[in-house]
């Protein structure tokens, strides 16, 4: 033990710790406990794909039905990202990066969509938008109409999916070292080389993190859509609300849809677990 370093001392101490979690048998009761939540977790999930891949539900995705809210779903999804990023990324670094008063209120305030009733939202947006409310009689009387609209979709989706991009992605700007930004700025880069030398490398994981869940929320978002877009086809009716209407006509359509949203959940929380193991 003589000679080594402090440093190489902590790293056996850890390496030791965990071989005998590796070793270690848990108690029979604590996996029990655990088993009876997993099962309930994974069942139904595991029967639901297993009733996807039945030749009836495979075929109802060929629907044009089924298309038609897919494409939907992935148009409106994509600019609801586009417009998240945007918007969410200065704030982000504004709440990373700078003490000021008020912080915590506008920390408040983007974190309020996560806790709210989705349904909520969508009679808040109703409020805001709708041809009665706040800004939507001044937006009527213009000709613009965004309730019920594909519009209205994205509003749905960017209002309840932004959190998670702003979350994520402010965790990452917080853990830049200043230092690295100093000795840029002193090596002669200026304040917008810095940030994409050494600020956007470092933080790029968290971006991915936060594009890839606030992509996941908006594609399954629900309850706002069906209150403040409705539920018209071709028009606001995305994934979810496809399956909801499916399933008062077609239950073949309406698993095989849902097996759809599984799978692409399945995949994001993936590649969230990838990204924040540091192996993206």
């Amino acid at each position: 033990m003589i000679g080594r370093s402090p440093g190489s001392l902590v790293e056996a101490a850890e390496a030791a710790q965990r071989r005998r979690r590796r070793r270690a048998w848990p108690p029979a009761l604590l996996v029990g406990s655990a088993l009876v939540l997993v099962t309930f977790l994974a069942l139904p999930v595991g029967v639901l794909l297993l009733r996807a891949i039945q030749p009836d539900a495979v075929a109802s995705l060929a629907l044009p039905v089924a298309a038609e809210a897919l494409r939907l779903s992935i148009v409106t999804t994509l600019i609801s990202l586009a417009v998240i990023i945007v918007g969410g990324t200065p704030l982000a670094y504004l709440l990373a990066r700078y003490e000021f008063r008020g912080r915590a209120v506008l920390d408040a305030i983007v974190d309020l969509p996560v806790v709210l009733p989705p349904v909520v939202a969508g009679v808040a947006l109703l409020l805001v938008f709708g041809r009665r409310g706040l800004l939507g009689e001044p937006l009527a009387d213009a000709g613009l109409t965004v309730v019920f609209t594909t519009a209205a979709v994205v509003l749905a989706q960017v209002f309840v999916a932004s959190p998670f991009y702003v979350r994520a992605l402010k965790v990452g700007f917080a853990a830049v070292p200043r230092e690295l930004e100093s000795a840029a700025l002193t090596d002669g880069a200026d304040q917008v080389q810095a940030f994409l030398r050494i600020t956007v490398p470092i933080a790029f994981p968290s971006f991915v993190e936060g594009v890839v869940l606030a992509w996941a929320r908006a594609l399954g978002e629900f309850g706002a859509t069906i209150v403040f877009a409705g539920s018209l086809a071709g028009r606001t009716r995305t994934l979810p609300l496809a399956i909801f209407a499916a399933l008062e006509r077609d239950l073949d359509a309406a698993v095989a849809l849902s097996a759809v949203l599984t799978a692409v959940a399945a995949v994001m929380f993936l590649v969230v677990r990838t990204v924040s193991r540091g192996r993206f």
